[in-house]
């Protein structure tokens, strides 16, 4: 009985097999009425392979799988290995009698750490999420809005008996998809899911590519979770961890004996920062691996979209290195030419297979063209994370305001560059951990000041070209630091500042998604136009946000000072009331109540190169939204 045919080794070993789970990893089958498994795996150094578990005791010299020619791929039926048990490889290397106990790399699911086995598991679910399926295209262009509420399942809430035990996918699935509806988000992006072995990694040290981490339950759960989000209108966004892996000793570390996943060099091999492993994405099998894995969660999962994490760290080969310590490309230079091909190999793959899905690089240097087609030369990304914005836009206003006109460039930079790639902006996990506090503990000022500037950074960034991204917890203003052991503080919400935050972001979801102009050129040069980037001595930006029509303008305006100023000449294309949409200082998220009493008409006086011109009053620490007249 197999499952190979001769043409599945052949895709596999030239590096172009992309469903590799539907042939590799244990599958259970009935033959002549009797139930067992199919098992197979790649160990091309191995001089025998067995198959151990719950159904034979563990006995590492009972169940033999037979090698299939020279592909290195090892199988073989089991009887009586069944569903939910429990198994690992036995592998003995013909290097040097190595022996090894190996988790299955392509294996569906595993037991619950700090358990290390792999479990026998059919992926059988019945899906519910057609409507939004065959949808999902036309929401996820790139002139939709998208607007990404990125949650760590294991604190986001937790159960409040037993100590405060983490909840499951099921129990998450409602609350987390009515929470996120409600605020407006259009996506939910979940930090890595895939099964790892320490909890603290918050899923960045994946040991199971294939397989959900039993955490939270079993792998309908999680399909359930996803299905309950579809059902509620909400994208999911799947972090995916192609740049390294653990080296667990069950792992895919030395998996036969030899550096079959990693190079062997530690040059190439071995992570400085992390000290995890690196893939060898020159080896052809590699490729098809986390060609299939990415392609498994997309279509087995019916993720939405997979955001690729530590780009960076595998473009280049002296990522992180002293001097000496990396290895030159074939032509003296310091870019990794093998996985340059994967990453480009991987996104044709996606869109190839599954073209309503999109891919985001989280890529932090300038390495150009990432969200460009590879036809142009490009890696062929959707989007990528703009971390330039996020480092510039956090220092400025962390500083004090007194000081801020002295770097108002940390504002205006952005928009030389905003159009080079389809961006997100990001203010992720990376950015309320490790030290750094919460966005709103980061702010300056007294308390009042500190959430003026918080209600201020929030609509700076909605009001930006390109996606947006927003941990959980920002959208509250958490006061302490994320801490994975913990779920959010939700009683902050009785107080009326906080509460006052939420109701904004869920203003701001709603305005993004309503207004044309603020998200239909978020990747298009026509979609921003300045008015005035140069009044650093007042702290104060505006711009408009254009739509395919001019009669979609949206004027806005920011003041980055705690002084009221009234009287502030905006220059604007058009006459009439320009109705004032959004302003964070209104009361009814914890501000002072200054404001334009919902609009201006605009007066045929010329500012800013403009025939018209509106006469504002500035709220201290405030953000401004004006529509065009209609």
């Amino acid at each position: 009985m197999t499952l190979l045919s001769d043409a599945d080794l052949y895709l596999f070993n030239e590096g172009t097999h992309v469903r590799l789970w539907e042939k590799l990893g244990a599958h259970p089958l009935t033959a002549d009425g009797v139930s067992g498994t199919h098992f197979a795996v790649w160990a091309p150094a191995a001089e025998g392979v067995w198959v151990m578990g719950d159904f034979n005791g563990w006995s590492r010299g009972r169940h033999a799988l037979t090698p299939r020619g020279s592909s290195g791929v090892w199988e073989g039926w089991v009887p009586g290995a069944d569903q939910g048990m429990r198994y690992k490889y036995h592998i003995l290397s013909r290097y040097g009698g190595h022996r090894a106990d190996k988790a299955d790399p392509v294996a569906f699911a595993s037991e619950l750490p700090p358990g290390t086995s792999s479990v026998i598991w059919d992926l059988a679910y019945e899906w519910r999420d057609g409507d939004w399926m065959a949808a999902r295209g036309a929401r996820q262009r790139l002139d939709r809005p998208m607007a990404i509420y990125e949650v760590h399942l294991g604190s986001w809430r937790r159960a409040l008996e037993a100590g405060g035990r983490m909840l499951t996918y099921r129990e998450l699935a409602t609350p987390l998809a009515e929470y996120a509806r409600a605020l407006g988000f259009t996506h939910v992006e979940l930090l890595p899911i895939m099964e790892h072995p320490f909890y603290g990694s918050w899923g960045y040290q994946v040991t199971g590519f294939f397989a959900p981490t039993a955490r939270y339950g079993a792998p309908q759960d999680l399909m359930f979770l996803i299905d309950t989000l579809h059902r509620h209108g909400l994208g999911v966004i799947l972090d995916w961890v192609p740049a390294h892996f653990p080296s667990d000793a069950h792992a895919l570390g030395f998996f036969d004996g030899t550096h079959l996943y990693e190079h062997a060099d530690p040059r190439l091999g071995v992570h400085p920062d992390w000290h995890s492993l690196i893939f060898n994405y020159g080896r052809h099998e590699v490729r098809s691996f986390l060609v299939s894995s990415a392609l498994f969660w997309l279509q087995v999962y019916h993720a939405d979209a997979l955001r690729i994490d530590a780009v960076a760290s595998m473009l280049y080969l002296d990522y992180s290195r002293a001097e000496g310590q990396w290895i030159p490309n074939a032509f003296g230079g310091r870019e990794n030419l093998e996985a340059i091909a994967f990453l480009r190999r991987l996104n044709e793959d996606v869109y190839r297979h599954v073209p309503d899905a999109q891919t985001i690089a989280e890529e932090s240097t300038a390495w150009p063209m990432v969200s460009r087609p590879t036809y142009l030369g490009g890696l062929g990304f959707g989007l990528k994370w703009d971390m330039g914005w996020m480092h510039d836009t956090l220092a400025y206003m962390a500083r004090d305001p007194i000081f801020r006109k002295y770097h108002h460039g940390a504002l205006t930079f952005r928009a030389l560059y905003q159009y080079t790639e389809n961006f997100v902006l990001p203010l992720s996990h990376d950015e309320v951990t490790h030290g750094k506090g919460s966005l709103l503990a980061r702010m300056p000022g007294d308390d009042w000041q500190r959430f003026a500037n918080l209600r201020l950074l929030l609509a700076s960034m909605y009001a930006q070209p390109g996606k947006k991204l927003l941990f959980m917890g920002g959208e509250f203003g958490q006061w302490r630091e994320w801490d994975h052991e913990r779920s959010l503080d939700w009683h902050l919400l009785d107080d009326e500042r906080h509460a006052g935050v939420q109701r904004l972001v869920a203003d701001l979801n709603r305005l993004y998604r309503e207004l044309p102009a603020l998200h239909e050129g978020d990747c298009q040069p026509w979609g921003f136009e300045w008015v005035d980037a140069g009044d650093a001595e007042q702290s104060v930006i505006a711009f408009l946000r254009r739509g395919r029509t001019a009669a979609d303008d949206v004027l806005v305006v920011c003041h980055f000072t705690p002084v009221p100023r009234d009287n502030y000449l905006v220059g604007v294309p058009a006459p009439g009331y320009w109705r004032e949409r959004l302003n964070t200082d209104a009361a009814a998220y914890g501000g002072s109540g200054r404001g334009n009493l919902g609009g201006v008409e605009a007066s045929p006086h010329p500012a800013h190169g403009r025939y018209h011109s509106l006469s504002l009053t500035l709220p201290p620490l405030a953000a401004l939204f004006f529509q065009r007249p209609g």
